[in-house]
């Protein structure tokens, strides 16, 4: 399951955030886990409260924001909204694209005590 090992790394990072500055735990969590990011929201959500359980995370507030996918036409420069990193371009069908937004996945704020 990769949703288990993106959970674990988010729990091991802000275990150190906590630690660096001599916190206690974190009392709230601001991550950006975008749509086209590979993450299954569901197995995250499923796995989030095991992999917290007895760690700095364990009464925190989690806050996640889902970009959806945009991307760049690499024919004719149009940017579009994407599903799918396979979408093509709606303007001129083109498969070929840079994808620019969607693809997020990290830690953007940690509230510690």
């Amino acid at each position: 399951m990769h949703e288990l090992s993106v959970v674990t790394s988010i729990v091991k990072i802000v275990q150190q955030e906590v630690h660096k500055i001599n916190g206690k735990k974190a009392l709230e969590l601001y991550l950006e886990i975008g749509k086209l990011s590979g993450v299954e929201m569901d197995s995250f959500y499923f796995i989030w409260p095991q992999c917290i359980d007895g760690s700095v995370l364990s009464d925190a507030k989690l806050f996640i924001e889902e970009p959806a996918g945009k991307a760049r036409c690499a024919e004719c420069e149009t940017e579009f909204h994407i599903d799918k990193s396979f979408d093509s371009c709606p303007n001129c069908d083109s498969p070929f694209k840079e994808i620019i937004a969607g693809k997020e996945l990290k830690i953007k704020k940690i509230i510690i005590k």
